[in-house]
C-alpha cells in the first residue's frame, strides 16, 4: 500500500498561465522519473463518467466549478494512487520519501470552524491543494462519500457554517463541502480510515510562516483563483472579520503549546 509514483495536475484547459507553467514545471523537472498526468476539464468529465458512473450525478450536482474539481481530485487518486498538486504549489526537493505512506496530507492553518474547535477539539485543519495516496484508499473512500453526503444533506453540512456571517458563507460552504473543512471533519469521525493518514505538521503550528506549506518539501502559493470574485468593500469586510477571528483564536491554540499529534496521526 505504497503511493505510486505520479503526480496528478488539472486546469480548465491546457493554455496554462505562466504561473501554473512554471509549477508544472518545477514538480515534472524534481521528479524525471515519475509519471505526469494531467486532465482538462473534458478530460475529468469523461473520467469521472469512465471510472465512477455511481458518482457521475453527484459531480454534475454540484453548484460550483470548484467543487466538481475538489470531487474529482479525490476520486483521480483513489482510482489512479499517486499525487495530486494545485498549480500554484511550488516543491524545493523530490518527494520519493513520502512515497513509503499510504495517504499523505499537508497541514493547512489554524481553523476559525466552530464545529471543528468544539465538537472535535481540534484547532487546526489539513488542505487538499496537495496530497498523496495509495491507489483506493480508505481515507479516501470516507472522503467522496462525505462530499456526496455534503451534497445531498444540508442538515449534515449546517454545523460547519455555524458562527459564519451570513453574507461570508458561499466560500466557507465549499469548503465545509468539498475543501479543506469537509476533509478535515472526515479525518476527525472516521478513526478507522484516519489511522492510515499521515499529516504533514510543522514545527510550530501556531506561526503563520508555517502555514500552507507542504511539510519541508514545497509551498502553496495561494493563487486563490477558485474564489469567487466579490466587490471590494465585500472582501475587505470579510477580511476584517477573518482577521478579528484569527487573533481572538490564537490564544487558544497557543496555550495549547506549538505541535498537534492526534493518537491517531503520524506526524512528519
Amino acid at each position: 500500500m505504497s503511493i505510486p509514483r505520479r503526480i496528478i495536475q488539472t486546469a480548465r484547459d491546457r493554455k496554462l498561465s505562466p504561473l501554473a507553467r512554471a509549477a508544472a514545471t518545477n514538480l515534472r523537472l524534481l521528479h524525471p522519473d515519475w509519471e505526469y498526468v494531467f486532465f482538462d476539464d473534458a478530460d475529468i468529465a469523461r473520467f469521472v463518467a469512465a471510472e465512477f458512473p455511481e458518482f457521475c450525478a453527484a459531480f454534475h450536482d454540484f453548484s460550483t466549478t470548484i467543487q466538481r474539481i475538489d470531487f474529482f481530485r479525490y476520486l483521480a487518486v483513489c482510482r489512479l494512487g499517486g499525487f495530486y498538486f494545485d498549480l500554484d504549489v511550488f516543491l524545493s526537493e523530490n518527494i520519493d520519501p513520502l512515497t513509503r505512506e499510504t495517504c499523505v496530507f499537508p497541514f493547512e492553518e489554524l481553523t476559525l470552524n466552530r464545529f471543528l474547535r468544539e465538537t472535535h477539539q481540534a484547532d487546526w485543519e489539513i488542505g487538499n491543494y496537495a496530497f498523496g495516496a495509495a491507489p483506493g484508499h480508505p481515507f479516501l473512500r470516507a472522503v467522496i462519500e462525505n462530499c456526496v453526503r455534503a451534497l445531498r444533506e444540508p442538515r449534515w453540512v449546517a454545523p460547519m457554517l455555524a458562527g459564519i456571517p451570513r453574507i461570508f458563507r458561499d466560500d466557507y460552504r465549499v469548503l465545509a463541502t468539498t475543501g479543506p473543512g469537509l476533509i478535515t471533519r472526515t479525518l476527525f469521525e472516521d478513526s478507522r480510515a484516519a489511522r492510515q493518514v499521515t499529516v504533514l505538521f510543522p514545527a510550530d503550528v501556531c506561526d503563520e510562516r508555517n502555514w500552507h506549506q507542504f511539510g519541508t518539501y514545497g509551498v502553496h502559493a495561494m493563487d486563490g483563483s477558485w474564489r469567487q470574485k466579490l466587490p471590494f468593500l465585500h472582501r475587505k469586510l470579510e477580511l476584517w472579520w477573518e482577521g478579528g477571528l484569527r487573533r481572538r483564536l490564537l490564544v487558544d491554540s497557543q496555550r495549547r503549546g506549538p505541535k498537534r499529534q492526534r493518537q491517531l496521526l503520524a506526524p512528519a
